[in-house]
């Protein structure tokens, strides 16, 4: 049943913590982020939004809790397998006539994406000539990024996944397995980047030949998955690649033109070569 108080009490969460914090989540899916404050308000023991704002306004150590709420940090080593494949086999020949690579893995999370690919490039002998940036807004996730550890029972499903990715070589020939976590060869981090970027308030920052956002965009509004898009836009080169989410899609941007599907299947979409 709609709550319009309770509707005014959320509304008005997010722009306290916009306006203290500079963290901006008024244009994500309502119905999204009110499911996942409500877990927070839970959590804090608080009976309202409006004491969840006030324990957030008041006492800034709850701020890094809150933001792991408000953001989603669900991810795998090659998930949906053949998005992965289709990277390999279709998209990989075009960047092989680059004799330089930048990737930006926009809304990296713990950075399961990012070493997916730099494993991708590194079987395919590109590696040795890509940059890697990771950006999200969680500070935490991008620590944990960074550190490159993950729990050691994740791994027969990464495994699997990188086999069903097309994969060159053996997933357990990139970490090191001890005390329950698997740690990933720092050799892999060595061309990598891991920085805090708002696709909400943040500009372009590097001009790359692929960019990978997955199951991001779903957690927008439509305003705000065009301000996204437009990002990638002007991100990527001249017939640079854009990889969405297997929910996501190109179809309604206000940027649909500035595209064209190279792997319907996949998602995966070609910026077009005109200027």
């Amino acid at each position: 049943m709609y709550n319009k108080t309770e509707d005014i009490e959320l509304r008005l969460l997010l722009e306290a913590i916009y306006r203290r914090y500079h963290y901006d989540f008024r244009g994500y899916s309502m119905a999204s982020v009110k499911r996942r404050l409500t877990q927070a308000q839970e959590r804090f023991d608080c009976r309202s939004f409006s004491m969840l704002q006030d324990r957030v306004l008041h006492d800034p150590t709850l701020l890094p809790e809150l933001l792991s709420f408000l953001t989603v940090q669900v991810s795998e080593l090659f998930r949906d397998p053949s998005y992965f494949k289709a990277i390999r086999e279709q998209v990989v020949p075009h960047l092989r006539t680059y004799p330089s690579l930048k990737v930006w893995v926009a809304g990296c999370s713990a950075g399961e994406e990012l070493y997916s690919l730099a494993i991708l490039m590194r079987e395919e002998g590109l590696e040795d000539r890509t940059m890697f940036y990771g950006t999200d807004i969680n500070p935490d996730a991008l620590r944990r990024a960074e550190a490159g550890v993950f729990d050691l029972e994740r791994m027969s499903l990464f495994t699997e996944n990188h086999r069903r990715s097309g994969g060159k070589s053996s997933l357990s020939d990139y970490y090191t397995a001890g005390y329950g976590a698997a740690v990933f060869d720092k050799s892999l981090r060595r061309r990598a980047v891991f920085s805090d970027h708002s696709l909400v308030t943040d500009t372009v920052f590097a001009e790359v030949q692929l960019v990978s956002c997955r199951n991001v965009l779903i957690y927008f509004d439509r305003e705000l998955q065009d301000r996204a898009v437009g990002l990638f836009k002007d991100s990527l080169i001249r017939k640079g690649f854009l990889g969405l989410g297997a929910k996501e899609s190109l179809r309604f941007s206000q940027h649909a033109d500035a595209f064209t599907e190279f792997s319907r299947e996949s998602r995966i979409y070609q910026k077009r070569g005109t200027a």
